[in-house]
């Protein structure tokens, strides 16, 4: 990353039945440029990153992979960093 560049970050605490719902939303949005889920005790359990134009056959193992997380975790927090000047729409 460029000096003086920074990516912005956000993070969503979701219950295991809806990490896979979210992270479908952050993905359709399409100004992520990885996606971090940790546990509850703040430990990161699954992160990968995502290009530009990450459709279908890109994203399919993603989603498997995170179905099958959501099936064994409770409380997770999904941590999004965004591509740097995409502004965060308050």
């Amino acid at each position: 990353m460029a000096e003086g560049q920074q990516s912005n970050q956000e993070s969503f605490k979701v219950t295991g039945d809806e990490i896979l719902t979210k992270v479908k939303e952050i993905i359709r949005e399409g100004n992520a440029r990885k996606i971090i889920i940790r546990n509850d005790k703040d430990e990161t359990i699954m992160e990968f990153t995502l290009t530009i134009g990450a459709i279908g056959v890109i994203v399919a193992p993603i989603f498997a992979a995170v179905g099958a997380l959501a099936a064994l975790a409770t409380n997770c927090t999904i941590v999004v960093e965004k591509n740097p000047g995409e502004e965060s729409k308050e």
